[in-house]
């Protein structure tokens, strides 16, 4: 018994490691892995913001084209830009050693990072950069203290000039009607090309296909999950029925 105590105790412990390490605030959100068009936006800027140095290399080029609905011939030629092959592992060409030099550590792979984090974390902290002269890169984050990433989106958000309000939810003062932590950054130390609006929709398709990439086949999943039930319901009919009938003379 106490061996299965003990057992069940080590099962357990990571999930109780992650849930005592994710009290942060974040801002939550439900991605959707039917919407391609958020997911194709997603592979967009993932292949052109983070797979410089962030790898996919659980995934193959060709079943991402597939599953998002992308053509073969454009895929190759708008989001491929190492010369593989369509069918070959998502991989880049970043030296890990060299990597860990620059940033501390080398950069993860993101395969299973929404598996690993959840899809608030990842959301949350891709738009919780701020300025920070005293970190080596002058940017901080609020999800993440004290990373080593540098804020790689910063053409599109911009920077905020202090911590943005990730996880805050905005309050109406009741006698001036003035809405406070309304805005994700109330100020910038630099301006972005798109408005916080455009900015949060980027990040939930970003986030959204960082989400399919953990689970390709979740819509699948869920679908057959339906037949599975309706399947066990009808079974449990007749094996009651069948049951009913081996008893009805036991008295």
């Amino acid at each position: 018994m106490r061996k299965l105590i003990f057992g069940l105790f080590i099962a357990v412990l990571p999930a109780l490691g992650l849930a005592a390490g994710g009290t942060v605030p974040l801002d939550h959100i439900e991605t959707d892995h039917s919407d391609k068009a958020s997911l194709q936006r997603g592979a967009a800027l993932f292949t052109n913001y983070c797979m410089g140095c962030h790898s996919l290399e659980y995934a193959r080029y060709k079943r991402v084209a597939e599953d998002l609905e992308i053509p073969e011939d454009l895929y190759k030629e708008n989001l491929i830009f190492t010369g593989a092959k369509i069918g070959e592992l998502m991989k880049n060409a970043m030296n890990k050693e060299m990597a860990a030099g620059w940033f501390g550590a080398p950069p993860p792979d993101l395969t299973l990072e929404s598996r690993l984090r959840g899809e608030s974390w990842i959301y949350s902290y891709m738009r919780g950069f701020y300025q920070d002269d005293t970190r080596p890169l002058g940017v901080n984050n609020v999800v993440f203290p004290n990373v080593g990433m540098p804020h790689v989106l910063v053409d599109l958000q911009g920077l905020c000039a202090v911590e943005p309000n990730i996880g805050v939810k905005a309050t109406v003062e009741p006698l001036s009607g003035n809405v406070k932590n309304g805005e994700l950054c109330p100020q910038y130390a630099l301006e972005g090309s798109m408005t916080e609006a455009e900015f949060d929709q980027a990040m939930y398709d970003l986030t959204n296909f960082l989400s399919y990439m953990g689970d390709p086949v979740k819509e699948e999943r869920e679908r057959l999950g339906i037949f599975v039930l309706i399947f066990v319901a009808i079974f449990f009919i007749f094996a009651y029925l069948l049951n009913r009938e081996y008893w009805k003379d036991v008295h």
